[in-house]
């Protein structure tokens, strides 16, 4: 059971993101992460797409579409996303 409030919140706005990439072996691609921040420092969690996932995260965030994180189901989502 929930101790307060801010326990039961499943579903935070993202609010910063970090792009990350790090070499995974000399003789092996690389791995991307990104680490989002919630509710402006409320959590943080971080998600760790493959390739080609992170190019279409990338465009989403750099559209500047509203996004937001399920936490309990580790599902991100954008609203208001223009085709461009």
């Amino acid at each position: 059971m929930p101790k307060n409030a801010s326990d039961r919140i499943q579903v935070r706005k993202v609010t910063d993101v970090h792009a990350n990439w790090s070499e995974h072996r000399a003789d092996a691609p690389g791995k991307f992460s990104f680490q989002l921040i919630l509710d402006d420092g409320a959590e943080e969690r971080v998600v760790r797409p493959d390739a080609s996932a992170t190019k279409v995260l990338l465009k989403f965030f750099a559209s500047g579409a509203t996004a937001f994180f399920d936490t309990e189901r580790g599902a991100l989502s954008f609203h208001d996303v223009e085709e461009g």
